[in-house]
Parts: structure tokens; sequence; C-alpha cells
């Protein structure tokens, strides 16, 4: 029996290439513009501001799918440019290719009116300042009519998406589509401080951001908790520049709902700047933290493209590189402390200072027996062997010679950082923090030990409570990067090479970074057509899994600077060395051993924090201490 053959699929009919209707073309663009109210919201605040608003209200109503209102006091639209604003790439922005690269208004391609028309009611009511009256006129209909109002602009879109009603459908609640709205209108407003914003919803006030200077509409916007939690940065490296604020690590949250980057005035989300963040609290983070950031980063317009996304919510640099590590190297600085001027002064010093890494200087040395680096990491007593060790009270030994405060060289971001994070905010309102001067121990004089866990020690605000391995584990962690300095890393030949099948991409970057993996203690090369063998590893990290750890290494690789990829490998097997190295809990501590360990805290940077994230102290005030008991009362 003959066997059967499978019908042969037809094939499609072929269709002739046609010119696309105009509604259409529109629709097809307004699809790439608008997706929601919101996308309303901040195309028509772009346009207020590029026409030098200082004064804008929006108005929305069912959270702006019935109807979104902005009204501004810019410069106008003369009445015989009211209906050429309405057609498609008709703008004020640019006129050449020599504009569109150099681009520093908000707007620029001349779509969005259009492609809001195109799915909504849309009115333009406007009035330049050298016209008697205003002039409005109907997106649909066209007409001109004479109108009253101010000098200014008045854009009124109504039942969004009335003429799509399948894209209707997959609007949220209105209270998500106005919480998006308002978050286009708080973006614009930590963006433009000159500017006033007043929003309302429903015919109720919700929001309302006066002209303000720059830091006090970030404490209008963001909150004070965010401003009490966060640092200071302002930074330049060349024509780039940076400032803003870096939230502390230990106000780090689930979520990366509180992370703002605007480049050149612009609201963007960029994988680079990120990437370069997140790198910089790598040593402070714990678990998936996000932490909380705001960075205003102003460079030449040269040297962005901010014509890569339809709705300019992205941007790419000229030199990604360069960005990631000057914005890496500023939130570090900024964690850091190295901005402290004085100790107990918490204001950067104004203008530009250059990104340079800073002095290095070594640590306080210590008497032997008193460091406690070189103390065994043994635990005590054995588990279960004897209760946990009690309350230890007695005159402190003080630090051993040539650890005092008076012979110790604090390093920026030592002793400085300590006074200036007891004056500001650890002490929760002690007056007596204010006081904090370079001749004080910050973390004062160990009186005991507790749950086998915690130093106890007094100073001149109260009680300082240490958790004591987190504490030593970044002192560990610190010294020991100071000590591996920029050498190779140890490696481990392995007997049997690892292979494994790689893209075109990863064999290119294989070979052109081969010096940089080899500094990992990775021996990467090709071992035939889409193939890579790995032939040592670093005699660190024994039970990693290599394929996971050299695809890894190879993506950063191809992204970021090759010295950044390595720092961070670095960084990362030193913590774990750190960890394993560290004074472990239930280790009975000499009152000397205590005092060492509180000045080491001192003179290491970022020690308020392990390399996981964790505070390493605590401060409980005189005056809390005296609530407690009710004394004064």
């Amino acid at each position: 029996m003959p066997s059967a053959t499978p019908a042969a699929t037809p094939s499609p009919p072929r269709r002739p290439i046609l010119e696309l209707p105009d509604e259409l073309v529109s629709q097809i663009a307004a699809g790439e513009v608008v997706e929601r109210p919101a996308s309303v919201v901040r195309e028509l605040l772009d346009n207020a501001l590029d026409a030098g608003a200082t004064e804008v209200t929006v108005r929305l109503q069912a959270g702006g799918v019935r109807a979104v209102v902005v009204e501004d006091d810019g410069v106008g639209i003369p009445a015989a440019q009211l209906p050429l604003a309405l057609r498609r790439h008709a703008t004020s922005k640019i006129g050449s290719l020599d504009d569109l690269e150099a681009v520093t208004t908000m707007g620029f391609r001349g779509e969005a009116l259009a492609a809001v028309a195109s799915i909504a009611e849309l009115a333009i009511t406007s009035r330049p300042s050298e016209q008697p009256h205003a002039q409005r006129i109907d997106a649909r209909s066209g007409d001109l009519q004479p109108a009253a109002r101010a000098v200014g602009t008045t854009v009124e879109v109504r039942e969004l998406f009335f003429a799509t009603p399948a894209r209707r459908k997959f609007l949220k609640s209105d209270a998500t589509e106005f919480a998006h709205a308002l978050e286009a209108v708080r973006r614009h407003a930590l963006a433009r401080p000159d500017v006033s914003f007043v929003v309302w919803h429903d015919g109720r006030l919700v929001a309302q951001w006066r002209a303000a200077p720059a830091a006090q509409r970030v404490a209008d916007v963001m909150g004070a908790e965010f401003v009490a939690a966060s640092r200071p940065l302002d930074a330049a490296a060349g024509p780039l520049r940076l400032h803003g604020r870096a939230g502390l690590p230990e106000a780090a949250r689930s979520r990366a709902d509180q992370q703002y980057l605007f480049v050149n005035g612009r609201f963007v989300r960029d994988r680079i700047v990120g990437h370069a963040v997140r790198s910089a609290y790598e040593d402070l983070l714990h678990g998936s933290r996000q932490p909380a950031w705001l960075l205003f980063l102003e460079l030449p317009p040269q040297a962005v493209d901010v014509n890569v996304h339809p709705t300019k919510i992205e941007v790419r640099f000229r030199d990604g590189r360069a960005v990631h590590g000057a914005v890496r190297q500023a939130v570090e600085h900024a964690l850091a402390g190295l901005r402290t001027a004085a100790p107990g002064v918490g204001k950067a010093p104004s203008g530009d200072r250059p990104l340079s890494p800073p002095p290095a200087t070594e640590a306080a040395p210590m008497q032997p027996g008193l460091a406690l680096a070189a103390l065994p990491a043994t635990s005590w007593p054995p588990a279960a062997a004897e209760p946990p060790p009690a309350w230890r009270t007695g005159p402190s030994a003080g630090p051993a010679s040539g650890a005092g405060e008076a012979a110790t060289p604090y390093p920026p971001g030592g002793l400085g950082t300590w006074a200036r994070l007891l004056a500001t905010g650890s002490t929760r309102g002690d007056p007596g923090a204010a006081h904090a001067t370079a001749g004080e121990q910050p973390l004062g004089r160990a009186v005991g030990q507790l749950g086998g866990a915690y130093v106890l020690a007094e100073n001149a605000r109260g009680l300082v409570i240490v958790d004591m391995h987190a504490a030593h584990e970044r002192i560990v962690y610190e010294r020991l990067k100071a000590a591996q300095g920029a050498g190779p890393l140890p490696t481990q030949p392995l007997l049997v090479p690892v292979s494994f099948a790689a893209t075109a991409a990863e064999i290119a970057t294989a070979e052109a970074e081969s010096p940089t993996l080899a500094a990992l203690g990775l021996d990467v090369a090709p071992l035939g057509p889409g193939t890579l063998a790995v032939r040592s590893r670093p005699a660190a990290l024994p039970g990693a899994d290599l394929v996971d750890l050299v695809r890894a290494v190879l993506a950063d690789l191809a992204r970021f600077d090759s010295s950044t990829v390595v720092q961070r490998a670095r960084d990362d097997l030193l913590a774990t060395m750190a960890c394993h190295a560290a004074v472990r809990a239930n280790r009975r501590l000499t009152l000397p051993e205590m005092d060492a360990l509180l000045r080491d805290m001192e003179a290491t940077e970022r020690a308020d924090q392990c390399n996981h994230g964790r505070p390493t102290w605590r401060q409980v005030t005189i005056r809390e201490l005296d609530a407690l008991f009710l004394r004064g009362r």
C-alpha cells in the first residue's frame, strides 16, 4: 500500500504593497507613545515645560481615563500654528539632524499630540502674549474658535481609547491609573524644582508642589524619611556631573520603587547606571534588598542619544563604560562618607569634585594579642558545654600602645564618618550628639559582653551595642582588600578541562579579555567552533559551577569595564574569606580585645555595616534609657 504523503500547506495569498492610511498610521504611532493615561500626562507635561511654564496644573477624572487636562503658563501657541501642532512630525523643537543629535528639550518628535488625537477627543486652547485672546481648536473637526484664557496653553484629552475600545479593556482600575499618572507628575516635579505643580483628581486637590530649592523639592516629593535615610552626593568627572542622594543600606526596600535617574532633566531607566549603582552597594546590601536612590546625571547632549525609544524612557550613552565607572565611584564615595568635610559635618562641599580614588591609608597598628584578625576563629564555649558567659564588667584597659586616638591615622570615612553618624541620625535626637569631635572615641570604651555575641560599650551619649562578628567581618574584609592589591587571584588548574557550548559573542569576549580572565583565576580559551574550555578555576571557589561562573563573567565583561568585573569578583571572594575568618559568636573576649575591636571599627570605612548589609552597632542614648526607667517624671 503506498505511504500517505502529507498534504502540501497552501501558500498564503500574495498581497500587494500598499501605503497605509493616515488614520491607521496614527493609531500605530499612538500604540507606541500612549500606553495609559500616565503616558498622556507625561507627554503633555513635557510640552508644558518646553514652553517655559512656571506653573502647571493637572486635572484628572477617573484616573485619567475620562479626562486629562493640563494647564500651563508657558509662551503659548499662535493661532496660525494650532492646526499644524496637531499634525504628525510637526514640532518646533528640532529642524535638522544636528538638532536631533543634540536635543535639549523634553519633546522633539512631534508625534504626541497627533497620536493622542487619534485615540481620544483632544482640544487645545492657547494664547501667546502678543494675541488679545486665546484660540481653541478641536482635533476632530479642526474648528478654530475664540476662547477666554490667560497667556499659556490648556490641552484637554477626554475619553481615552474611545476609538480603540479593545485597548481600553487593558486598563486597570481608576485608582491604579491615577497612581501611575501621579507618579509621572512626581518625576517631573523632581526634575524641575523651579516649576510649581498642582494635581487634581475628580475635583479634589491631591498634590501640590510649589517652586522651591532643589533640596526642599526632594524632601517634598520623596519625603523626609528618604532624606534622613540617604546621603548627598555631588561629583564631577570631565564634562559629566552627578548629584543627588544615595539611600543608606539599612533603609533598603524589597522593591525598586524608589530609584530615580534623570539624564539632563529627563527621567529614564538605564541598565548601565542601574548596574553601576547596584555595584556600589555590593558590600552593603543584604540579599535581594533594593536601595533607594535619586540621581541627576548631566552631560553634553552630544554624549547621549535620547532617540532610542518611542516613549523616550531609555537613552544610549556614547561612552557607557565611562558613565558606569563615574556613577559607581560617586555612589561608593557617598556611602563611604568620603565627603565628610570635618567630623560632625554632614554637608558635602560645594562645587565640582573630581572622581578620584581616596588616598591610601593604613589601619592603626594593634598590639599582638589584641588585634582580632589574629585570633583563631574557634567558638567558645563548646555547644552545650556550659552556659553563655555572664555580664562581665570592670575598668577598661583601653587600647594598646599604638592604637590610641592620637596615634591613629584615621582614613577618610573613618573617625570623621563615625562622628558624622553620631551627629546626624544614629542617636535619634540626642542633643549631645551635636558636639561630636575628632578627639572623642565615638564608640566609647568596652564595659562587657552579652550573650556571647554583643560587645557593650559606654560613650558620651549612652550605651553602644556592637555585633562583634558582623563588625569584625567588615574589618577583616577591608584589610583583605587592602592587602590583596592588584595581583592576580590564586588559581587551581583542572585535571580535566570543563567545556561548554558558547555563542560567538562569548567566544569573542573570552579571546579579547583573556588577561582579565586570568587575573580572576580563570583560564578560558576556545576549544573548537562554538565551544569554550575552562582549564583553571579560582582557588578560593573549589565548589563553584564553572559554566555558570564563566558565562556570568563573560556577560559582564561584554557590557562593563573589565576592571569593574575583576574588582567585583575579587570582592566576592574576599567577602567569603572574611566571613570565615571573623571572630565567632560565643567567643569570650577580654576588655582590651573589645576596645581594640571598637578602635578598629572607628578606623575602618563602612564599618557601620557588615559585608551582607546587616548593621554592626546601635546607639541607645541616655535620654532613651531615662525614658525606659521613667526617670525625671
